[in-house]
Parts: C-alpha cells; sequence; structure tokens
C-alpha cells in the first residue's frame, strides 16, 4: 500500500495525566486553558472516536484512502484511563489497513499490555513513536521499546530538555529520530548542540532525523533567541539539517547556514 500525502488528525479521546518531566508545559494544557475548556487531566472519549470508519453520503470514507493519520495528539493512546476504549480503536485500525496511523507516546511500558490479540509482530500500517525527553528517559524507555514487536518504529526526542546520547539504540528497525524544542511562554531551553549531537548519532548509525521544531526559547552558538509560535517549525526547516539515505543508500545531508542568517533577520535576543 502506497500512502498518499493526504494527512489528517484523529483524536478519538481528549486529556492526559503528566507522568515525567516533558509533560510540565504540555500544549495540551495550556490550549484547554486558553479556551476555558474542561481540565486536560480528565481523560473523554470524543465526538471524532470513530472518525475512521464514517462514510460520507456517496459512501466514501470520510478519511480518504491513503491517508497519513496522527492518532491521539491531545491525549496518549496508552494512556490508562482509555483501556475501555482501546481495543474499538484497535478494530477500527486493522479495517483501515487502506490508511496509515501514526501515535506518540510516552507510556511505551504499558504498550504490551495494550495490544490486540492479532497484533503478532505489529500491524504494516501502525508506526508508533517512542518519546524521550532526557537521559533518563531515554535509558528507560528506548530498551523496552526495541524489544517490543513494531513494524515501525520512530524516536521522537521532543521537548529536548538536555543532551542525548541514544546511540546504543539506533539501528535499522528505527525509521527516523525526531527532534525539537519546547513551545510555551515558559518553555524550558532548547540548546542547537545539542540537536546537532543527536544528529551526528544518527548519520554515524545512517538512522533518518528530523529537527521539526525550535522550541520557543533557543540556544545557538552561546546565543539566546525567543522565537515566536509561528516561526518555530520554520526556523528548524531552515537549518537544513534533516538527513535521509538516498534509495542508492548514499547518505542526504545539508549546511545549517540558513539557520544563523534568518535568526539574526527574525529574532530577537533575550
Amino acid at each position: 500500500m502506497e500512502y498518499k500525502a493526504h494527512e489528517t488528525g484523529w483524536n478519538p479521546w481528549h486529556g492526559c495525566t503528566r507522568i515525567s518531566s516533558g509533560c510540565k508545559h504540555c500544549y495540551v494544557y495550556r490550549q484547554d486553558e486558553m479556551y476555558g475548556a474542561a481540565v486536560s487531566s480528565q481523560c473523554r472519549r470524543t465526538s471524532s472516536y470513530d472518525l475512521p470508519i464514517r462514510r460520507r453520503r456517496d459512501g466514501s470514507w470520510k478519511i480518504p484512502s491513503g491517508s497519513v493519520v496522527y492518532t491521539c495528539f491531545t491525549s496518549d493512546f496508552l494512556l490508562e484511563d482509555a483501556d475501555p476504549w482501546r481495543q474499538e480503536c484497535w478494530n477500527m485500525i486493522r479495517r483501515r489497513s487502506d490508511c496509515f496511523f501514526i501515535f506518540f507516546t510516552k507510556r511505551i511500558d504499558r504498550l504490551a499490555g495494550c495490544l490486540p490479540g492479532d497484533w503478532g509482530e505489529g500491524y504494516d500500517n501502525v508506526m508508533i513513536g517512542c518519546t524521550v525527553e532526557n537521559q533518563d528517559r531515554a535509558d528507560y524507555r528506548l530498551p523496552i521499546f526495541r524489544a517490543l514487536p513494531i513494524k515501525h518504529r520512530a524516536v521522537i526526542a521532543a521537548p529536548l530538555l538536555g543532551p542525548l546520547d541514544i546511540a546504543q539504540y539506533l539501528d535499522g528497525e528505527i525509521e527516523e529520530v525526531s527532534v525539537g524544542g519546547e513551545s510555551g511562554a515558559e518553555a524550558r531551553w532548547c540548546d542547537f548542540g545539542w540537536v546537532l549531537d543527536i544528529r551526528r548519532q544518527c548519520v554515524e548509525k545512517e538512522v533518518p532525523f528530523c529537527f521539526h521544531q525550535t522550541g520557543a526559547h533557543f540556544i545557538k552558538d552561546g546565543r539566546q533567541y525567543n522565537i515566536p509560535r509561528d516561526h518555530q517549525k520554520s526556523q528548524a526547516r531552515k537549518a537544513g539539517i534533516d538527513f535521509r539515505m538516498t534509495e542508492n543508500g548514499i547518505p542526504e545531508t545539508a549546511g545549517y547556514d540558513a539557520l544563523e542568517k534568518n535568526l539574526q533577520i527574525n529574532l530577537h535576543d533575550l
């Protein structure tokens, strides 16, 4: 199955509980507070619960065939409070084998007990991202992650709160390492040096690397920057440091001169 460029989100439930330091300034809590919604720690099913199997009047799927579906991004798919609902979601994911589902989790230690009976070595249409924010969480979660039966897996180093040495966990089964700083007014600092070091580890292990956002407070070459929310992803892209292996097995790398130029033009020193 070849998945198309169409991307969509599916949040079968909303709300989560904080379990580690990376959760401290969670964007879900901030958004709920901004809009006066119910407390985010109270998990509840949403009106989109069965979205993957909804059809239009003409009988076509509301989520088109071939879509990439980002799943449970206002909660955690492995949240304990969602245990009564998860099996039905697995059933929908299995039924929609024509779509590719991606979810990230800080609760990878719960996955083994949350898998459907026919999981086997993993569903072909599911990618699981294990989130790590610091060395302590990386050393706890990634060994568990590597030992689990998963067809498609990624490491999400976000919000990146310090340097990470994860080279020992990178192998041919990791399809990508994605790195990002923390957003929000109270965000903790993200140092570009930490990002580059993770990239170096990925290049050495020939594991794809993506720098997806700078975060709100960013350090480069010892200089501190406040980066507006609307620029955090674009500034990361302008760094030009994403890494891929080409079809011929040749590393595809880039420099990061553009980031220096754009930081000087668009941002304000603290």
